[in-house]
């Protein structure tokens, strides 16, 4: 299998600068489908990408699978964290992409790089991903911040997904990508956001903030 490549011949790489972040049809009702992935950890991982999405003031664009019907409503997080993420509603399509007023949001961006995560993965996140690609975006597809309805769904998936040319990420990695360096005046916004994903992480946090208490007593 080829290697996905960038515009110019390099794998491709995420530049916040240049990145989008579209989150998909993360509903209370197809949440109960899901099953590759703990739900618990699911809704975490997709509320960091929107706080990561906060922090980096990477434009957000959500949608949602007819929420008025047993697919549910989007879960709140999203918009909370990420409260300048732009709603495009659609007319039944399965495909977002098939949605011109999304499409055009998208390209009102300006960005050619979309870091995407949908429920479910074979479904609402992949059309779109192959849909993006064929137009000439660069394309990461967050697979645990998606979710399937088996694991088996999952791993054909990514096989698909790869051979279309989208690089599939998990959701630590698209965080690490954007982040780039500790050197920030938000580092400790970061770790919050870190911390919102890996249980263990805050552990870590924790005993790094009680040696750094130690350490300033003992002087």
């Amino acid at each position: 299998m080829d290697t996905p490549l960038n515009f110019d011949g390099r794998v491709p790489t995420i530049d916040s600068s240049d990145a989008a972040m579209l989150l998909l049809d993360h509903q209370s009702g197809l949440f109960q489908i899901v099953k590759d992935i703990p739900l618990l950890e699911l809704r975490a991982n997709v509320t960091a990408l929107a706080k990561a999405a906060a922090a980096e003031k990477i434009p957000v664009i959500t949608s949602a699978s007819v929420p008025q019907g047993p697919n549910g409503r989007l879960i709140p997080e999203v918009h909370q964290f990420a409260a300048h993420a732009q709603y495009i509603a659609r007319r039944g399509e399965v495909n977002v992409w098939d949605n011109p007023d999304f499409v055009a949001a998208v390209k009102a961006t300006k960005r050619k790089t979309l870091i995407i995560a949908g429920t479910l993965t074979s479904v609402c996140l992949t059309f779109p991903c192959i849909s993006a690609v064929h137009e000439g975006y660069r394309v990461f597809a967050v697979i645990d911040a998606s979710g399937s309805v088996s694991q088996i769904a999952t791993d054909v998936t990514i096989a698909r997904l790869a051979q279309a040319g989208v690089v599939p990420i998990d959701t630590m990695a698209a965080l690490a990508e954007l982040q780039k360096s500790w050197s920030r005046p938000n580092a400790m916004e970061w770790a919050q956001v870190y911390s919102g994903a890996m249980l263990h992480y805050q552990l870590l946090i924790q005993s790094y903030q009680k040696a750094q208490q130690v350490a300033r007593r003992a002087n």
